[in-house]
């Protein structure tokens, strides 16, 4: 399955939280989570596209893609 967006993504457990977490370092604030890790990487690609339809509306500068790099817990 191919994303919409080339952004770098962080995926971990989280115990205290019982879900896997997905940071995207690029975009400051934008983590989404799941109970599994392909679930939490759907939600982050729905948060992506939702921090840069903001970004974009409120005249924020919209970073372009530094890496191609998936991890995985």
């Amino acid at each position: 399955m191919m994303r919409p967006h080339r952004y770098e993504l962080l995926v971990y457990w989280s115990a205290d939280d019982g879900v896997f977490v997905v940071e995207v370092p690029e975009l400051p604030g934008c983590t989404a989570h799941g109970p599994t890790p392909s679930k939490a990487v759907e939600n982050a690609d729905d948060a992506v596209e939702l921090w840069i339809e903001t970004a974009r509306e409120v005249g924020r500068p919209v970073p372009q893609p530094r890496l191609r790099r998936v991890t995985t817990a």
